[in-house]
This record gives structure tokens, sequence and C-alpha cells, in this order.
């Protein structure tokens, strides 16, 4: 999965978040036509804020979303946005989840990846000085 770099007027970047996220005590919310609406919100999302959806795979008590991102963009802000959104248009959307305070819980995993492994970059960084 070879990517291109993205380009501002002032940064050049790779940087792709993989997410895990859960609803709240784990409830298996996300079947059927819940899944299918959080999917497109999080599409919507997506879309308004310039991340790229590299994948995204629902399960009925959480979700895995690889995004790439702009370095403006920070994993708690992303997260904030996206859960924010779903949490209040799904509950204002399904009447049976309406009754949460809400959708999802406070805590979320994020890792970063790229093209290139930590330990090329770490021989890159070190190598540098005997270059000169």
């Amino acid at each position: 999965m070879e990517q291109e770099y993205r380009r501002t007027k002032t940064t050049v970047s790779l940087i792709n978040y993989h997410f895990v996220f859960c609803p709240r005590y784990r409830r298996k919310v996300l079947v059927n036509r819940v899944e299918e609406r959080f999917r497109q919100l999080v599409e919507e999302i997506c879309q308004e804020n310039d991340w790229i959806i590299l994948a995204m795979e629902v399960m009925p008590d959480h979700c895995h979303l690889f995004l790439n991102c702009l370095p403006s963009n920070s994993p708690s802000d992303i997260m904030a946005r996206v859960k924010g959104v779903t949490s209040r248009r799904l509950r204002q959307e399904f009447k049976h989840l309406s009754h949460l305070p809400s959708l999802w819980t406070r805590s979320f995993f994020v890792s970063t990846a790229g093209n290139v492994s930590s330990e090329t970059i770490k021989h890159y960084v070190e190598s540098q000085k005997k270059r000169g």
C-alpha cells in the first residue's frame, strides 16, 4: 500500500492513524441500519475534514478506523469529532439509542503507521552525522 505524501503550503507529510474505539459498556449496537448510518456519518466527517479513510471495519461492539491525516489534526481532535458527531446523530436518529447519555466510551486506542519502519528512520537519523 504505497501512499503519496500529502503537501500543503508549509508541510509535506504522511501521517496514518489506526484507531479502535468502543460503545459504552461494549454494547453490541453497531449492527444493521445503525452500522450503515455510522459508516455514512464517518465518511461525511472525514470528507469535511480532509481525512482519507484507508480502511474501516465496524464490528457490533467496536470500530477500527485507519485514516490518513494532515499534521494539523491531532488524534484526540479526530476522535472528539468522530465520536461527538456520530454519538449525537445516531442517538437522534435511532430511538433505541436515545436513552444513552453518550454512545462511546471516553477511551480509544491509536497507533501510527507509515511507509517506513521505525527501525529504518532510527538508522537514517543516526547516520546523519556520519554523512557530514
